[in-house]
């Protein structure tokens, strides 16, 4: 069964397209041109959606369970989360083709362990951050080469990661130990973890 995405007029607060999307449309991300990207965690794909027209203009398959999106601020790709098959796609967003698939493997974890949901980019587009899942990692790459950098051991469950302003510290939310953990961006080590409420997801930072 097709699912909708909805958008919205802010102003009126009146739906102005409903746009037909893949089953369970998870990430919505909106490039500076004005195109929207949805991923369907069912269909695997990532619908690319006109905006202004509310519709969609293509669609690209991608690994399964497609979840969050960022975009490099610098070389025209979106990189796209896929949970189940532990991977991460890097689309060029000039051509809509994938370019590279990025995977990942800590120190003593399975290949299904690797559950990637959250990413985060430094403003320079220089270093990603990738959040691991039941890996109970962080993964650090050198975003250009992409190059891993390094793997940093957080808490269990490892949904998203977000970066503070002044991008020397990331925040890492922890969904089965309940918990935030503090990673220290000049050595790429945990500094200490917070206790929060049950199953913490995403982290917003307002600093």
């Amino acid at each position: 069964e097709d699912s909708m995405m909805e958008i919205i007029d802010l102003e009126s607060r009146i739906t102005i397209h409903n746009v037909p999307t893949g089953a369970e449309p998870e990430g919505v991300a909106l490039s500076p041109e004005g195109i929207i990207y949805v991923a369907s965690e069912v269909a695997d794909m990532v619908h690319v959606v006109d905006a202004a027209a509310g519709a969609v203009t293509d669609n690209i398959i991608v690994g399964t369970r497609p979840r969050r999106f960022v975009m490099t601020p610098d070389t025209d790709e979106l990189w796209v989360s896929a949970e189940l098959s532990s991977e991460i796609y890097i689309i060029d967003r000039k051509s809509n083709e994938v370019t590279d698939v990025l995977e990942f493997l800590p120190p003593g974890f399975r290949p299904e362990d690797v559950t990637p949901v959250g990413m985060a980019l430094t403003r320079d587009g220089s270093i990603g951050l990738i959040s691991l899942g039941r890996a109970n990692h962080i993964a650090v790459i050198d975003a250009k080469n992409k190059e891993t950098l390094a793997y940093v051991l957080v808490g269990r469950r490892a949904w998203s990661v977000a970066l503070s302003s002044d991008e020397t510290t990331a925040v890492v939310a922890n969904g089965l130990s309940d918990d935030i953990t503090l990673v220290d961006m000049e050595t790429y080590r945990p500094l200490r973890s917070i206790p929060v409420g049950r199953v913490p997801h995403t982290v917003i930072i307002d600093d």
